[in-house]
């Protein structure tokens, strides 16, 4: 792993990690991830309405951080909160701050269910927060395993391919960046370059915010994996061209029977790989399958969020300060969704998990999580 550089005071954890707590002081450490790739700042959440407004603008984001940001916001909830009633009004207050990635209610819920074990508001404040310092070390360890079980596919293709080269297309950010270290998509090739594997991947820049151009191209950069940044129209004319061997995406939001809630845009990548037999796989940790339902486009709510980040492009100017420039008419309206839906059937691949891989389907997640029955 490359060390990095900060704008701070505060001493990052080594290991690098996207979120850590000043145990001292019991703030909450972050990185802004809106000024990345021009700026590594961290910032300093320190109550609800802090790690409230970092979900919100996307300061964290990614499915596995918000929840265990949101686990924090939960701590703080206890810790600052004088009634129940309040620490409920906090804790709902959280809840509405993204709608669609389902780690975030999940890790919310842990953190409860574990502060009602405590007697005094001293008992319950310290369980909160146990269990969110839990939800991060269990997050790492998660996307380690999830490394492991989709390293064979990649040792797989190097085989097929006589060890030339493999070529992962990706869409949006499931790196370390919106996890905790290892990330999802990130840690089956993080391992494998390290096992000498030549691998690059084409990154698709992830219109409106451009996760991919800010921050997978960032993150593999430090990783000194080879890559190369691409408009989000150009993945399927290279999969025509016979240039992509697999694609990896992450997921927010996977039902039970497979449907896959991710980054707008995913859908398209899937009906591409579908249509030139480009193997799909969708890599995530079991927090973020949502056993309650089973129809994504039917039951999966999609964000939809202000229509200027559509409308403005955000980059680094010319002066070198981070700017952002209007790219339509200012009267022109923008419809701005966050997410669609993938159905299980598309993901041809199949799913990475922490436990192995399955078919996207009930009967394959089910062989993995059968106490989920």
């Amino acid at each position: 792993m490359t060390v990095f550089t900060y704008e701070s005071a505060e001493t990052p954890p080594a290991p690098l990690r996207t979120i850590w707590r000043n145990a001292a002081a019991d703030k909450l450490m972050v990185i802004n991830q809106t000024l990345l790739p021009h700026r590594l700042q961290i910032e300093t959440l320190t109550d609800v309405k802090s790690v409230f407004h970092a979900i919100k603008t996307m300061i964290v984001r990614g499915a596995p951080l918000i929840g265990a940001a949101a686990a924090y916001g939960v701590f703080f909830a206890y810790r600052d909160s004088k009634t129940t009633a309040q620490i409920t009004a906090q804790i709902d207050y959280l809840r509405s701050s993204r709608p669609t990635a389902v780690n975030l209610f999940w890790a919310i819920e842990q953190v409860v269910l574990a502060a009602k074990k405590g007697q005094t508001e001293a008992e319950k404040t310290a369980f909160a927060l146990a269990a969110a310092d839990k939800i991060i070390e269990d997050d790492i360890e998660t996307c380690r395993q999830i490394g492991l079980h989709g390293l064979p596919i990649l040792q797989a293709l190097q085989a097929q391919k006589k060890g030339e080269r493999i070529n992962i297309l990706t869409h949006c950010n499931a790196g370390m960046l919106g996890c905790i270290r290892w990330g999802t998509i990130s840690s089956p090739i993080y391992q494998a370059a390290a096992l000498g594997i030549d691998i690059h991947v084409w990154v698709d820049e992830t219109r409106p915010r451009n996760q991919g151009a800010n921050l997978t191209a960032w993150e593999l950069g430090q990783h000194g994996i080879a890559h190369t940044l691409i408009s989000d129209n150009t993945g399927g004319l290279l999969m025509q061209n016979k240039m992509v061997d697999a694609v990896f995406v992450g997921t927010d939001r996977t039902t039970r029977q497979g449907d896959v809630a991710n980054k707008i845009g995913t859908y398209l990548k899937a009906l591409a790989a579908a249509d030139n037999a480009v193997p799909f796989y969708v890599a995530l940790p079991s927090t973020s399958i949502d056993w309650t339902i089973s129809d994504g486009l039917a039951q999966i709510p999609i964000e939809q969020r202000d229509g200027n980040e559509v409308r403005y492009v955000q980059g680094l100017n010319t002066a070198g300060q981070i700017d952002s420039v209007l790219i339509c008419p200012e009267t022109t309206g923008a419809l701005n969704y966050g997410f669609d839906i993938t159905p299980a059937r598309l993901v041809t691949g199949g799913f990475i998990t922490e436990r192995g891989c399955c078919q996207a389907s009930e009967k394959g997640l089910l062989s993995l999580f059968p106490a989920s029955a």
